[in-house]
């Protein structure tokens, strides 16, 4: 039986700001892909946020982007990390950053949904990629000087379904988002990761995780490659993945919710799942033999979601629906913080929580 993550306490629910609701949450990492610690000992992050809706669905129709900075005293809210009118989206959603050895240069991949501009919003989504430069000030750290705007990866049709071809009720949203940078420590060699929609599918049910890798040193020019990891059958939305390289092996993490999973197949919980391989190209096993690394508990199914392993396997994600006993399944009690960290324990085939009973 898969580990289960302790129940959240209301005590554990501390928001980073009043006027600011924050899921899908980042570091801002370093050269080697560690969270880049500046000067004074802070940390950087991003995170998706709006200002607190009555419906916390409604959210997502208005994301973006919102830098972070934790220090010693705790989370201080910055703003918008991009400028108004900046991104190509009608809202920004999850993705990763850069911040390159000279302590300046960031590199941000996010994704962009639907137009800037459009009149109602769509469920289109495309790869970008963006730079800016980081300063400190009175105020706290700022990113300015935004540029060099680009799609970084296009979709393959031959791959890749369209990620506007979901009907856009929760659950069936098709995808082609969520960039995750990883650098091989091997090779050197980077690479982005992605939630995708498999094409050319007979099941409703084709969520997939996309790769690309990097031509150049520069990260302008990405080679998209086939889908590494296929769920058709099983389950529509594999969100989030990324790559952690532990004791010559690589893991390959993402999150899902039990309400994506085919109800006519095996159905898992809301949880972390994840594979292992000696390669990044193929030979994918699926942790503990079945994927799942550790779940929500039973107690409160929803309370928390979008984990994201850290090089050094702490474990970090934001509080959902906190504080439910399992017995209301549309549960909307929306924490819109980040969660109390966990920590991971990898061995070959088998992971788990750090200290689970």
């Amino acid at each position: 039986m898969a580990d289960a993550a302790p129940v959240i306490r209301e005590d554990q629910v501390v928001p980073v700001a009043d006027d600011l609701a924050i899921w899908d949450a980042w570091p801002v990492q370093d050269a080697n892909g560690d969270v880049a610690l500046l000067p004074g000992g802070a940390t950087l992050w991003m995170a998706l946020g709006t200002p607190p809706f009555a419906d916390p669905e409604e959210r997502h129709g208005h994301a973006r982007i919102h830098l972070i900075a934790q220090d010693r005293n705790g989370w201080r809210h910055l703003g918008p990390a991009m400028p108004d009118g900046f991104s190509p989206g009608s809202r920004e959603w999850s993705g990763s950053a850069l911040l390159a050895a000279d302590g300046t240069t960031l590199t941000l991949f996010f994704t962009a949904t639907g137009r800037r501009g459009e009149t109602a919003p769509t469920f289109e989504q495309r790869l970008f990629q963006a730079r800016a430069t980081l300063s400190a000030g009175p105020d706290g750290h700022r990113l300015t000087d935004w540029r060099e705007l680009r799609e970084m990866i296009v979709r393959d049709p031959a791959h890749y379904m369209a990620s506007d071809a979901g009907t856009g009720r929760v659950g069936t949203i098709k995808a082609f988002r969520d960039p995750a940078w990883f650098r091989d420590p091997r090779d050197g060699r980077h690479h982005i990761f992605f939630a995708g929609s498999l094409a050319d599918t007979h099941s409703a049910f084709n969520g997939c995780i996309g790769w690309a890798v990097a031509r150049d040193a520069a990260l302008d020019d990405w080679a998209l490659q086939p889908p590494l990891i296929a769920a058709e059958g099983v389950n529509n939305e594999l969100e989030r993945p990324h790559v952690v390289l532990h004791d010559g092996l690589y893991y390959l993490f993402w999150s899902t919710q039990r309400h994506v999973f085919d109800p006519d197949g095996p159905v898992g919980p809301t949880g972390l799942y994840g594979m292992v391989s000696d390669r990044l190209d193929g030979g994918w096993r699926p942790l503990n033999g079945t994927g799942l690394v550790f779940a929500n508990p039973a107690a409160a199914p929803k309370q928390a979601y979008s984990w994201l392993v850290l090089p050094d396997l702490r474990v970090t994600s934001f509080i959902d629906a906190w504080g439910s006993d399992g017995a209301d399944a549309n549960a909307n009690r929306f924490g819109a913080t980040f969660a109390p960290m966990l920590h991971l324990t990898l061995q070959g085939d088998r992971a788990g929580l750090s200290g689970a009973p």
